[in-house]
């Protein structure tokens, strides 16, 4: 059997390359969108990093979801920096949810309560993912809309306290491979992962909505 982190990677493919070309990020990375758009991209994020931390602490001594609690990833402080810079210091008044982010959240804090390794499946697929191709949002960010290199406006996808990224993706994958599941459950929180991607999918649907370029 083929290890548990490569069963992930393969079985949520088609998922994540329909999330990474949808048509919201297609115009938000190709420069047709304002900074507008990011912003509210960024809000989204805010809520679903808040459903995801909010439960860190509880989750911290869990032998399944404990291992994957690791200070140097958590995010929501600096999506807030970036807010503050994005919308002005009184953010919190006017950032809404999305429906689908709505739904989103919901999800993760469920998951988070009740089944542990469905946790993980929405740790994996928003953390390692924002390890990765978020940095090819940050770049396009700093160069469409002008923030400063790595400073506010993009500290969400500045992952300070990571010095080797690749290091700590090989790290985080052999937690993966070494969790405490039997393979029912790792198929389970396979399809959690699906379940993760799609959902991501549902919120760029809205983005792009509301963000619709006229043909």
């Amino acid at each position: 059997m083929d290890a548990f982190s490569t069963l992930i990677r393969v079985a949520s493919h088609e998922q994540h390359t329909e999330a990474e070309t949808s048509a919201f990020m297609g115009d938000l990375l190709g420069g047709r969108l304002g900074v507008d758009a990011y912003t509210r991209y960024t809000e989204q994020l805010w809520f679903v990093y808040r459903a995801l931390e909010d439960a860190a602490d509880a989750l911290r001594g869990d032998p399944v979801a404990g291992p994957f609690i690791r200070p140097e990833l958590m995010r929501v402080a600096e999506i807030e920096r970036d807010l503050a810079h994005l919308i002005g210091p009184d953010w919190r008044q006017g950032v809404t949810a999305l429906p689908a982010t709505r739904a989103y959240a919901a999800r993760v804090a469920q998951c988070a309560r009740s089944w542990p390794g469905g946790y993980v499946a929405h740790h994996y697929t928003r953390y390692l993912g924002d390890l990765s191709g978020g940095q090819i949002i940050r770049d396009k960010a700093e160069r469409t809309w002008g923030f400063a290199r790595k400073g506010d406006g993009v500290r969400f996808y500045v992952f300070a306290d990571i010095a080797n990224p690749a290091a700590f993706k090989r790290e985080y994958r052999e937690l993966l491979d070494g969790i405490a599941a039997d393979d029912l459950e790792k198929r389970r929180i396979v399809d959690e992962c699906k379940r993760a991607f799609d959902h991501n999918g549902a919120v760029f649907r809205e983005l792009g909505e509301e963000f619709r370029i006229s043909a």
